[in-house]
């Protein structure tokens, strides 16, 4: 085992051409300069630069620990430089996910999504870094709890004695604020009570059980679970969740972790962020949502990590092997189009109210009368 290492991955829509459709790179060169120069001056280990759609996607890693004041900084600072940038272009959408206008120490609650986690650097360590586009958080309760829980999915929690005993998940009720620990295999159906409900509750991050060969209080996985419409009041675009995933030795395998992946099922969000629409796991070059603003998207980032390097990334969708998942996607985007505004393509009523339908309502309210 070496030293403990942090990895942040920190994301924002700050501008995006034509529309919400993609990033142009103009903007990631931006975020690209400058922090290369918070590598070189040392404030953070390593970078990478990537987008999925409309959000430009910042992974850092350093030895600061999760919800630095200075990590944080340099990430908003990012943002600020990329959306001003954007706005001289006039870029759609230029800064839309900083909803603050001042920076206060951390980003949590400012708009920008945020998933980091640290950990002790084992003698290999892969890391993957999944990024989804036009959708919110519980778009990856479904994928999380098949890596981790499912053992028709991950086969290693039937061989592998490592796994077998199972993990620790971390949910949180995002309409409450508050969360529960809960044990897999024990506790499988009462975990699946509640994350079935994916616009309240939200895996947050997932944990080793005591007696692992890994740390209890070191997490293994951990998602973004910021919600847009919360902080502003109103909608102002789907919260486009992103995680970090860990794998091998003790974990799922690689191919355990993207397994999930190879069903398209179905997320809230797509169009104006209402509607369900199936989520399609996609390589880089084809992360940008056209149709309807879609279907939604998720492209994942394979990396290991060398004393806090980041060796990658490496496209884990761009295969011949997630075409078929690909074609499915489109067909059931086709059938789902064909609702146009009828449940359930259009979300169902308690999920809109965040969008701009109530001000629909509220024209037509002096005409209801009683019956």
């Amino acid at each position: 085992m070496g030293e403990k290492i942090t990895v942040s991955l920190i994301k924002a829509d700050v501008g995006s051409v034509p529309g919400h459709v993609v990033v142009p790179d103009e903007i990631k060169k931006v975020a690209e300069a400058f922090l290369e120069e918070k590598k070189q001056n040392g404030d953070i280990i390593d970078y990478r630069v990537l987008n999925v759609g409309d959000d430009l996607e910042l992974i850092m890693t350093h030895r600061e620990g999760v919800d630095s004041e200075k990590i944080h900084g340099i990430a908003w600072e990012t943002f600020e430089l990329a959306t001003k940038r954007a706005k001289e272009l006039k870029l759609y959408g230029a800064g839309q996910d900083l909803l603050k206008e001042a920076f206060s120490g951390n980003i949590r609650g400012l708009g920008p999504g945020v998933a980091e986690m640290e950990f002790t650097e084992r003698g290999a360590e892969p890391l993957l870094a999944f990024m989804m586009d036009k959708t919110e958080p519980g778009a990856f309760n479904l994928p999380i709890f098949r890596i981790f829980a499912d053992p028709f999915n991950t086969a290693g929690l039937v061989i592998d004695p490592s796994l077998h005993n199972g993990f620790v998940f971390e949910i949180w009720d995002i309409v409450e604020h508050k969360r529960v620990f809960m044990n897999s295999p024990e506790e499988m159906y009462d975990i699946l009570a509640l994350i079935g409900g994916k616009s309240r509750f939200v895996i947050k991050r997932i944990f080793p059980k005591e007696g692992s060969k890994l740390p209890a209080d070191e997490p293994v996985a951990t998602v973004s679970t910021e919600k847009l419409f919360q902080i502003a009041g109103e909608y102002v675009g789907k919260d486009d969740p992103v995680a970090l995933v860990r794998a091998q030795s003790g974990l799922p395998a690689v191919g355990e972790v993207l397994e999930p992946f190879a069903f398209p099922h179905l997320v809230s969000g797509w169009m104006r962020g209402s509607h369900n629409g199936p989520i399609m796991p996609v390589p880089f070059h084809y992360a940008k949502c056209t149709r309807f603003d879609g279907p939604p998207r998720v492209i994942g980032a394979g990396f290991q990590i060398c004393n806090g390097k980041l060796v990658g990334p490496v496209d884990l969708f761009d295969d011949p092997a997630f075409d078929y998942t690909r074609q499915k996607a489109a067909e059931i985007a086709e059938y789902m189009r064909r609702h146009g505004p009828f449940e359930p393509h259009r979300l169902p009523h308690e999920d809109m109210e965040y969008t701009t339908l109530p001000k629909v309502l509220d024209k037509l309210k002096d005409r209801f009368e009683d019956v």
